[in-house]
């Protein structure tokens, strides 16, 4: 297993890991870069230029600001969203940016930051390039990076290699495919979590692995807790108003309802997605999971486990986790998990996929249950396209996660009703959603070119 369990997951800001959280880390490694090269000191000025989908949907997804705060020398896993903010808007008044929290510079949206709609560089469509001048003009580095998908980034050279590393240290149980995953089953009698878990301690101690996950846990639970007290408007200009705290108040404040309708955990499911997603959409604080647009998924999946399930615990919610990197694992290193790939079937549809095996799993399924539940969750996604109205994190998107929740609950419990032995297998399904990327229209994959993008009317 090249991708470890915190590669997929990553805490950041919203609204998306390839058009935020992505360019953020790209920003920071140039500055990397230039001091490696004993350069940063020598740099005058800089430029930044988009490509392709980030340069199409850039603005909505907040790909500027990302920009801007990477090279002023923020992190996406450290930030803090409020703070963020005010630097942003702080540059944007000022046109000026402080290179790496040193030196002043111009940084202006369209002077030093550029939206290059109608070219893209050749590896990805998500690409940016970074330029670095010296006090005479003189360009003395550049280089290009691509976000490709999950707050995944590849250097130009890096992408050149058709399959890249993201994880040099050999695991004791490598794996290509599901069928690979349900063979080490076999042999060992592992659980698939045992699996990864297992592989984690390849590169941390046991008890680092533990608190690690559960620290990424508790960062899923607090953006649904601070999207259950948010209300208001999202940005962006489209005037969606936040749904989460006045259903939330609702269900707490009328709990008889669920004694009529036995339906009303699925409300508090739907809760869950939409808390999370708002917050990605106001830009706060969320874990890529495997992106932000469809960040809400696993969390409210996760959450209907601890909240609903009789007996579950720390332990599970480990093993749920820990399920659900194998899965997206095998999307990252068979497709992809960006929409600018693949369309939303690589998004909202993967983290389906992974989290109806992370349920079927604490439910008890068996891995060949667990790969079913994994393969019936996007056998009913194929095809989502990706199509943000006004190129924003909000329409369909916010909706869509509560589906994609609700969705994985019923696959994991088709799953268990079976013995694990099904028609289309999870590798096969995985193929299919990537050629169905691939055949897919550019114009329903993350540029806000087509689908209700194009179809509704902005006021």
């Amino acid at each position: 297993m090249s991708i470890s369990l915190f590669d997929l997951f990553k805490i950041g800001i919203g609204p998306s890991s390839s058009h935020t959280v992505g360019p953020m880390w790209a920003a920071r490694r140039f500055l990397d870069r230039l001091e490696q090269k004993g350069r940063k000191g020598e740099v005058a000025g800089v430029k930044a230029e988009l490509y392709g989908s980030l340069a199409l949907t850039g603005v909505g997804h907040g790909t500027d600001k990302a920009v801007m705060l990477g090279l002023q020398g923020m992190r996406p896993d450290q930030v803090d969203p409020d703070a963020a903010e005010v630097a942003y808007v702080e540059i944007c008044r000022t046109g000026e940016l402080s290179f790496d929290a040193g030196l002043k510079m111009p940084f202006r949206a369209g002077e030093e930051l550029t939206f290059l709609k109608r070219e893209r560089l050749p590896h990805h469509p998500n690409g940016l390039r970074f330029r670095a001048f010296d006090e005479a003009g003189q360009e003395i580095d550049r280089a290009d990076y691509y976000s490709v998908g999950g707050g995944f980034v590849l250097s130009a050279e890096e992408a050149s290699n058709e399959t890249p590393v993201l994880r040099n240290a050999v695991a004791p149980y490598e794996f290509a495919d599901a069928a690979e995953i349900l063979v080490h089953c076999d042999v060992e009698n592992f659980a698939i979590a045992d699996l990864v878990l297992t592989n984690e301690e390849t590169w941390r101690s046991r008890a680092e692995v533990r608190a690690g996950i559960l620290s990424i846990r508790d960062a899923m639970m607090a953006s649904i807790e601070r999207g259950c007290r948010m209300d208001g408007l999202l940005p962006g200009g489209l005037k969606v108003k936040r749904r989460a705290k006045s259903l939330y108040e609702g269900l707490v404040h009328r709990p008889e309802r669920a004694l009529r309708d036995p339906l009303t955990t699925l409300d508090w499911v739907n809760l869950y997605a939409l808390a999370v997603n708002e917050e990605n959409a106001a830009g706060g604080r969320v874990v890529t999971a495997p992106t932000n647009g469809a960040a809400g998924v696993i969390p409210a999946v996760l959450a209907y486990y601890e909240r609903f399930i009789p007996g579950a615990d720390d332990d599970g919610s480990i093993r749920f986790l820990a399920t659900t990197a194998a899965i997206g694992a095998l999307y990252k290193q068979n497709a992809s998990i960006s929409a600018a790939e693949m369309g939303c079937q690589g998004e909202v549809g993967v983290a389906c996929s992974m989290a109806a095996a992370g349920l079927a799993a604490v439910l008890g399924g068996t891995p060949r249950q667990v790969e079913n539940a994994a393969e019936i969750a996007m056998e009913h996604n194929l095809g989502l396209t990706c199509d943000p109205i006004g190129g924003l994190v909000q329409i369909p998107c916010i909706e869509r996660n509560t589906m994609g929740a609700v969705k994985a609950i019923n696959a994991a419990r088709l799953a268990l009703k079976g013995d694990g032995t099904h028609f289309v297998s999870l590798d096969q399904v995985i193929e299919t959603m990537r050629q169905t990327g691939e055949d897919m229209s550019e114009k329903y994959k993350e540029t806000a070119l087509g689908g209700l993008a194009a179809n509704v009317t902005l006021c």
